[in-house]
């Protein structure tokens, strides 16, 4: 529920903004030196989100206007004649290619109220229209099929808020019907290669399991095809965007990534008629399969299928570091290739339908990426663009994996970050913590990260028992464990790690996290009052009966895992007393600054509201910053330009890092309250 965002997404927001600052600084710095804080965040003059249409004929990608507006501009592979498609739509960078290679698609919300609507693009017209243009109604499950280009499926709570039906809509009028009836459980809906709504997952509104629907045909009625106890698939219990990944070219099977056998998540193929295994696809001993999470909420495995046939070719798996498992000879070449380009680690962002281009990013920890259309014909990389341009002018510090044992034995995953020509001795420290709770950070470029070790601070990002993506028991291990259990033990290990090995300075240790990753900081500060100096918490929960109470209603049976996964009554006052940080508000005694969008549907800002209240009544010192234009997560590029230069003030003056001189942004919406 907790989302980390996606890099893309933080500096294609804050292009909007900070394009317009004047920085003061010089774009080049003598390492350690203070780097500019709008490197971290600013695209200037780049383009990205780089994806070949399914025709081959064109690629688009994101760039500025000269006007300075963020625009998707298409152009024809190996010509330089880019035209600027739109410069007025909102949501671009989620969007994605229609079959018909002649609409573009992308979801955006109203100042981050995540009431989602779905948005065409006609790259002919350049008409931008929303094609769910209801009020108070959220748009989620586009689901496209190369062999139906003129028309999408999309799943709308249109008749009932707590429910989403699919929808099909023509792509010629534009016109949208009722597809496929919600029977009240579904929570991800998947179509056949004929853009028949055929399969489904559904969350048990009493006990939280997950199942997926089968039906023969958009005539016959549903049936459990498979179904797992609560806590059995591997990964949380959320929407399935991830379980039911496709059905096979003979439509008698159903590719399925789940923990099929032991702990780890693993590819495989359910027949339709019985729901056993007929075959087992691709696992790793070590790994789950890959997920990303989206910016619309949900998470993509990442499997590369044939645009076409779907034939499984690749498997991404990770564990500490992605990799990827080819599974024909032909794909491995082509990962071969890429591997003799450029170093880190590949992501395949898009293909066309002959299955002859990709376009492709690099994504490495301590250096720019760079994005390439790949001619799988020629064997022959061409770079389209580097991303971060302005991070060559500067070193940046590579990103460590290690496995902290914690209090009772358990490797937590962890990723350790030094800054830059600083002994590894008596550093000061930050504790990233990560939302969701039931997500995990990766390895890989964070402009978050960076700009931390840049300021001097060793950066520790904690994957804590109940993140996903390592194994079953892991994930179940956090159940039952807020605040006071292993979730948060594994956080205060992590750190005492740190100390006993002399990377941090134990006087100058700082916690920081948003939405779980901000319950994390207040329950640190509350509950380990002596080890940290000083905490940063973003939208993050006080009082977890409250939070519960003020979830949206198209949250539906998710709220059953909610409650599953923290193992408390909200009823029982005494529960939830013991694990929520409002109610220890006078054992904090360090400092805290605290971030907060107003129109944030999932943590209500009631929840900073209320501890800042209580905190101020008992004399203890808090910064409270509110943006009214923000919903879960500081996304507004000047906003997000405000928010850092605070963190940067506040980390400065509490554990004597750098920090670049703060100065009011205008434009930002920030409020001192």
């Amino acid at each position: 529920m907790i989302m980390r965002k996606t890099a893309l997404r933080n500096v294609i927001v804050a292009f909007f903004g900070i394009l317009f600052l004047s920085a003061a600084v010089p774009l080049r710095s003598e390492s350690p030196g203070v780097i500019p804080r709008e490197v971290f965040f600013s695209l200037k003059s780049e383009s990205l989100s780089y994806q070949v249409s399914p025709d081959g004929r064109h690629l688009t990608y994101l760039a500025p206007t000269a006007e300075g507006r963020l625009g998707l501009w298409r152009r024809t592979p190996g010509k330089d004649d880019a035209v600027l498609v739109t410069d007025r739509a909102g949501g671009l960078y989620n969007y994605t290619w229609g079959a018909d290679s002649k609409h573009i698609f992308y979801f955006a919300d109203k100042d981050g109220d995540e009431g989602f609507h779905l948005f065409a693009v006609n790259l002919e017209t350049k008409e931008v229209r929303d094609l769910t243009p209801f009020k108070k109604v959220k748009a989620q499950n586009l689901l496209i099929e190369r062999n139906r280009p003129n028309e999408v499926l999309v799943g709308l709570n249109l008749r009932d808020e707590r429910l989403f039906d699919m929808h099909r809509i023509d792509l010629k009028t534009y016109r949208i019907v009722k597809d496929t009836e919600n029977p009240g459980n579904v929570r991800w809906w998947l179509a056949d290669l004929g853009l028949r709504v055929r399969a489904a997952v559904a969350i048990d509104p009493n006990s939280a399991g997950m199942s997926i629907l089968v039906r023969d045909d958009p005539e016959s009625p549903w049936r459990v095809l498979k179904a797992w106890p609560f806590g059995e698939t591997g990964f949380v219990e959320g929407y399935g965007s991830e379980l039911a990944l496709s059905f096979t070219a003979d439509g008698r099977g159903l590719l399925v990534n789940a923990a099929h056998e032991g702990d780890l998540t693993s590819l495989a193929v359910l027949d339709l008629a019985t729901g056993q295994v007929v075959k087992k696809v691709a696992s790793h001993p070590k790994a789950c399969v890959w997920t990303i999470m989206g910016e619309t909420l949900y998470s993509t495995a990442q499997v590369l299928l044939h645009p076409r046939t779907r034939e499984v070719q690749a498997v991404g798996f990770n564990y500490l570091v992605p990799e990827w498992k080819a599974l024909t000879p032909d794909i491995q070449a082509d990962f071969d290739v890429l591997g003799r380009t450029r170093q880190g680690v590949v992501q395949v962002t898009s293909r066309d339908d002959a299955d002859r281009y990709w376009t492709v990013e690099f994504e490495d920890d301590d250096t720019p990426g760079a994005i390439y259309l790949y001619d799988r014909a020629e064997k022959k990389p061409i770079l389209l663009t580097t991303t971060r341009d302005v991070l060559a002018e500067y070193r940046f510090a590579p990103m460590e994996p290690v496995l902290v044992k914690s209090r009772d034995g358990v490797d937590i995953p962890c990723y350790l970050t030094l800054p830059v020509g600083r002994d590894r001795k008596d550093l000061p420290l930050v504790a990233c913590i990560h939302g969701g709770p039931w997500h995990r950070d990766d390895w890989g470029y964070s402009g978050d990260v960076q700009l931390y070790a840049n300021r001097g601070y060793a950066v520790l990002q904690v994957n804590y028992r109940g993140s996903d993506s390592f194994g079953k028991s892991y994930l179940n291990a956090g159940t039952g464990q807020w605040g006071v259990g292993h979730m948060q033990n594994d956080v205060t290990d992590a750190v005492k790690w740190a100390i006993a090995e002399g990377i941090a300075d134990p006087k100058r240790v700082a916690i920081e996290g948003g939405s779980y990753g901000g319950y994390a900081v207040l329950a640190g500060l509350a509950f380990t009052p002596d080890l940290y100096a000083c905490g940063i918490d973003s939208y993050g929960i006080s009082n977890v009966a409250s939070f519960l109470q003020a979830l949206p209603p198209w949250w539906g049976p998710i709220k059953v895992r909610w409650l599953r996964r923290i193992g408390i009554d909200p009823a029982d006052a005494e529960a939830n007393r013991r694990i929520s940080p409002l109610f220890h508000a006078e054992r904090i005694k360090a400092k805290l600054l605290i971030f907060h969008g107003a129109n944030d549907p999932r943590v209500n800002i009631r929840e900073a509201e209320q501890i800042v209240r209580v905190m101020r009544e008992k004399g203890r010192e808090v910064q409270f910053i509110v943006y009214p234009d923000e919903g879960h997560g500081i996304g507004k590029g000047l906003n997000l330009f405000d928010r850092w230069g605070r963190v940067e003030e506040f980390l400065a003056k509490y554990l004597g890092g750098l920090s670049e001189p703060r100065t009011e942004v205008k434009g930002s919406s920030a409020q001192v309250r």
